[in-house]
């Protein structure tokens, strides 16, 4: 299994509409692809989104896909409008 840990900076004040379109587009698409959402937090003071995905395949080449597919180009209204900013990187459990 292959972790990537995701930091969002959101455009100020939209975290909480961020937050509802991820939910309700990016979660149920992710999942169709087997990725598997281990958890997701927010932070209203700093405008920050960051949640751990996991795939058990080949991350790098099920992601590309992912955002290839006609599905992700359908995604509306697209969250990743709102980010400013992003940082994603592997992490290995340390517990």
């Amino acid at each position: 299994m292959r972790y990537q840990l995701r930091d969002f900076r959101i455009r100020s004040g939209a975290l909480e509409e961020f937050v509802d379109q991820w939910r309700a587009g990016v979660v149920p698409l992710r999942a169709e692809f087997g990725f598997e959402i281990i958890g997701a937090w927010s932070n209203p003071e700093t405008d920050r989104f960051v949640w751990l995905l996991a795939h058990e395949g080949d991350f790098e080449a099920v992601d590309r896909t992912y955002y290839e597919s006609a599905d992700r180009g359908r995604l509306s209204p697209d969250p990743a409008r709102l980010i400013e900013e992003a940082h994603k990187e592997f992490v290995v459990p340390a517990l």
